[in-house]
């Protein structure tokens, strides 16, 4: 299951469907593979024709991309949702494509998560008589929550179709009659948006920064009873009240869209200068908290998945280099066979930049087990390892609308170089150091040196296999930029540590083989030149990433000296280049195909 996006609106004005279908795209960058809209319109039907749905609810919805659709054919209405679907139960068709509706054509429903024991409530829906159009789980629930609604009322119905289901899930059901929503999750994340005689719903909360900062991020087991002007939280097992806690979304509208950029990607790539320094100047306050909550564990840990894994491995060279200490990292998905080392007296620092990866999530259950102390390093305000966490801290790397992670991956980086620091007793000097980096990041963004990397990328376009070598620091930097190579371009791209090479991968060289080469100012300097040398004697077409040239260079990529915060400009070189190989191969590096944003499946 994929984080789909989920939007909705109910209020006052009566463009609802234009209102949801912005929001949708808003979170397309979330992954999909269709989209709808439904509404319940403000009047009679009489002049439109009835489409599967009757004329109680209207429904557009289509497999593949948004694009330059409109809503403009559909009625007036103040109520409305809409879905951006990535296909589990069923293939990529109209009919698969959320929202789903009842036999009556008064219910409508969307879904995000795998309802994982609907067969036996499939089969029993079929023969009490009701009609199924589609091959998903979704629309199960929808039939279910038609099926309780005959003998209760409409919150009571959804309340017990949701307990019925087994995994992990966010719905949102829509009533024409009472014209309510009621949302319900576990595992899924929603949020609540309030507003003035209008109110939201969204699978993420940047989509309502043009309409409301004021928020509530639904726990698991919540629901939510939405209309216009009222919002009732409870317990969505035994119906109990809840009185909210709202948040105020400090995200700017303007960080959240593309402004000059032709690409979120790119607009990211290029605020990571302001977020470092921003990062230096303002955490150290923080960064202390959590360097002393490090010092009173026995045994820390670092744990992330994709990129953010990359951020812990990179974590535990500062540790070792600046601060002397071991600190041990491990993969999300793997970090539940760690366990067995876990203590009540053990510190885990969980990486994330949206919060709500499910690996992350099942390992930290598994560490509140243990009774260990749980530190969150997370980007987004309210997700759930942010709330589940004892300790949190946000990274301040603003909104992340690109699915390949960039700015959130430097800001990890650069708080952990500040941390190590810390450990040290030396803050004011993990600041310098931040800000020389800041100072080499400029210049990589710099008019002359991104010509130099367009040149590249349309060099490279047409290659089908690259690496990226490194020791020390420079082996996550290897990791994160063939991982981004990989992700918007599709070119094979693998990252090595340069002393592996003669165990195996320098095989995989030939003539022309593109192979970019990490050589700091640093310890690690002869060793990975030794590397590069290597892959030009089979060949290899050497890409050197350096603070200064050298021979064996096939072409030369400046970078200044920023001592260990290095890796962060190194990374920048990095990003940009996958970012105009993608370009050069005609892609969309914003949506890059099969991934989406958070990945909430096991």
């Amino acid at each position: 299951m994929r984080m789909c996006g989920i939007f909705g609106y109910i209020g006052k004005r009566e463009n609802a469907p234009s209102i949801v279908l912005d929001g949708l795209r808003t979170l397309e960058y979330r992954g999909y593979d269709s989209w709808g809209v439904a509404v319940v319109p403000t009047a009679k039907l009489s002049n439109y024709p009835i489409n599967q749905l009757s004329n109680k609810i209207f429904v557009k919805k289509k497999a593949g991309k948004i694009g330059d659709a409109t809503v403009s054919e559909m009625p007036k209405s103040t109520l409305a949702f809409g879905h951006t679907r990535w296909a589990t139960h069923g293939g990529v068709t109209d009919t698969n494509a959320h929202p789903h509706a009842d036999c009556t054509g008064t219910i409508a429903l969307i879904h995000n998560g795998i309802f994982e024991n609907y067969e036996e409530y499939k089969k029993r829906l079929k023969r009490k008589g009701h009609v199924f159009v589609s091959d998903t789980d979704t629309e199960v629930i929808v039939h279910l929550v038609e099926d309780y609604a005959k003998t209760m009322i409409f919150t009571k119905a959804v309340q017990r179709a949701f307990n019925d289901m087994v995994g992990l899930n966010a719905i949102i059901a829509m009533d024409a009659k009472s014209r309510t929503f009621v949302a319900v999750r576990t595992g899924s994340p929603l949020v609540v948006g309030y507003g003035k005689g209008e109110n939201f719903l969204a699978s993420d909360a940047t989509a309502l920064l043009p309409h409301t900062k004021r928020v509530y991020f639904l726990k698991d087991n919540e629901m939510a009873v939405i209309s216009d002007d009222v919002i009732r939280i409870m317990q969505a097992k035994n119906g109990s009240r809840v009185s909210p806690t709202l948040q105020k979304l400090d995200w700017s509208v303007a960080q959240a869209d593309r402004g000059k950029y032709p690409h979120f990607m790119l607009k990211e790539i290029y605020e990571q200068p302001t977020i470092v320094t921003d990062i230096a100047s303002s955490a150290p306050g923080q960064t202390m908290k959590l360097a002393m909550l490090i010092k009173k564990s026995y045994g820390a840990y670092m744990v992330g998945c994709g990129t953010a894994s990359y951020a812990c491995l990179a974590g535990s060279y500062l540790f070792s280099k600046i601060s002397r200490r071991h600190i041990n990292w491990a993969v999300g998905s793997e970090f539940g066979y760690y366990l067995d080392f876990i203590t009540d007296r053990s510190l885990v620092i969980a990486l994330s930049q949206s919060g709500e990866t499910m690996d992350i999530l099942e390992s930290m259950k598994k560490v509140r087990e243990k009774g260990a102390k749980i530190f969150a390093l997370v980007n987004v305000l309210g997700s759930t390892l942010y709330r589940e966490a004892h300790d949190k801290m946000l990274l301040g790397a603003g909104p992340e609308k690109g699915v390949a992670s960039t700015k959130a991956f430097t800001a990890k980086l650069a708080h952990l170089v500040l941390l190590a620091y810390a450990l040290k007793g030396s803050v004011k000097e993990g600041q310098k150091v931040l800000r020389q980096a800041v100072i080499s990041a400029k210049k990589v963004l710099s008019p002359t040196f991104v010509r130099k990397i367009r040149t590249l990328a349309k060099r490279l376009k047409n290659r089908e296999h690259l690496y990226v070598i490194g020791r020390g620091l420079s082996y996550p930097a290897s990791l994160e930029v063939a991982l981004k190579i990989k992700e918007v371009s599709y070119i094979h791209a693998e990252g090595f540590a340069a002393g592996e090479l003669k165990h195996g991968v320098i095989a995989l060289v030939d003539k022309g083989t593109p192979c970019i080469a990490f050589l700091p100012n640093d310890e690690t300097y002869g060793a990975n030149l030794a590397g590069a040398m290597e892959m030009k004697a089979r060949g290899g077409y050497i890409i050197g990433v350096s603070y200064k040239p050298h021979e064996v260079f096939d072409m030369y990529v400046p970078v200044c000296d920023a001592r260990e915060a290095t890796i962060i400009p190194n990374v920048i070189v990095g990003q940009l280049l996958a970012y105009y190989l993608s370009i050069q191969r005609g892609l969309d590096p914003d949506k890059p195909r099969n991934l989406a944003k958070s990945v909430t499946v096991k």
